[in-house]
């Protein structure tokens, strides 16, 4: 038999086709060639899968949490017919629903201008979260009051969570807020989400800890000025993981940052001032004490407290 014919039999007995037919619904499913699993692309391309490269990991490198500022049919409507995506959509239903709007695998259009730590437009490698939140309401003189989170509706983001970083190997330093990763137009989830809670059950990295950053503080309190200076405050927030431009200045790009860290680390007071406590947080972020041994998630209590959150003194809008 020639070199062709044997290859036109090989196929034969494979594909169980006649050479030359068109490649389709023979091509199905999982084979087995010559001791080897053999599948198709949808397009109906054999692939042998045999070997499995031990070089790999997950394009999911980020966890990104936002709130739409909208109810849930317009949410869906913004969500699903806009230029604008999400992953997942978690509803303020009761019971909370959560809708999945774009399969992982594929990306979603959440995060737009968007960096941390050196990675930027996260889209490619990030999902995304809706919340379904008001964000804020204004009250008699124009000041935003920040709207807590019901607990219904963390009762049923935590697994979602857990699940995605668990199937994806994301790493707690990257559950990140929208205002995180995009601090110059974004402030959601805002200063009302659970952030040390998501500490506590272990899916986020250990909360500042208060005698540190007490310790901390009391050095700076003894600084002539009070506080660090402005290239100290920048260099630490971009080692923390803002897009921060290292300016000298106390700008407006460098207040919204301080606006999301405090947002999340310092919620009770987030009007963007670098000050002393601020710092103190900041610093003991940068250098984290020895991890305890045995460090083990935690359960989700039955009931936790609402996060609470004075007016902000914002500048970038809080949208999705």
């Amino acid at each position: 038999m020639t070199a062709v014919g044997r290859r036109r039999a090989l196929v034969r007995a494979a594909f169980g086709t006649a050479v030359g037919a068109p490649l389709g619904g023979a091509l199905t499913g999982l084979l087995v060639l010559a001791g080897c699993t053999v599948t198709t692309t949808p397009g109906g391309v054999p692939i042998d899968t045999r070997h499995s490269s031990r070089g790999q990991d997950s394009r999911v490198l980020f966890l990104v949490i936002h709130y739409t500022v909208a109810d849930l049919p317009l949410a869906i409507k913004v969500l699903t017919e806009r230029e604008v995506s999400a992953h997942y959509l978690l509803s303020d239903e009761a019971p909370p629903r959560i809708y999945r709007l774009v399969p992982e695998e594929r990306r979603a259009w959440h995060s737009g201008l968007s960096a941390w730590k050196g990675h930027r437009l996260l889209n490619a490698s990030s999902i995304g979260i809706e919340i379904v939140h008001p964000g804020f309401r204004l009250d008699a003189d124009g000041e935003r009051i920040h709207l807590p989170f019901p607990q219904a509706q963390i009762e049923a983001l935590v697994p979602l969570v857990r699940d995605i970083v668990a199937r994806h190997g994301i790493r707690p330093e990257r559950i990140l807020g929208h205002g995180e990763v995009s601090p110059q137009h974004k402030q959601d989830p805002g200063p009302t989400f659970p952030w040390r809670l998501f500490s506590e059950l272990g899916i986020t990295p250990p909360w500042p800890d208060a005698a540190r950053v007490a310790a901390q503080r009391q050095r700076f309190d003894a600084l002539p000025t009070g506080v660090p200076d402005i290239p100290w405050f920048q260099e630490q927030l971009a080692q923390h993981g803002y897009a921060v431009e290292r300016t000298g200045r106390f700008d407006a790009q460098m207040r919204n940052v301080m606006i999301n860290f405090q947002m999340r680390y310092r919620p009770e007071r987030h009007d963007g001032a670098p000050d002393a406590e601020s710092a103190a947080i900041l610093w003991v972020l940068n250098n984290p004490a020895a991890a305890s041994p045995g460090r083990q998630p935690l359960a989700l209590p039955p009931a936790f407290p609402a996060a609470t959150g004075g007016p902000a003194a914002a500048t970038s809008a809080a949208q999705p």
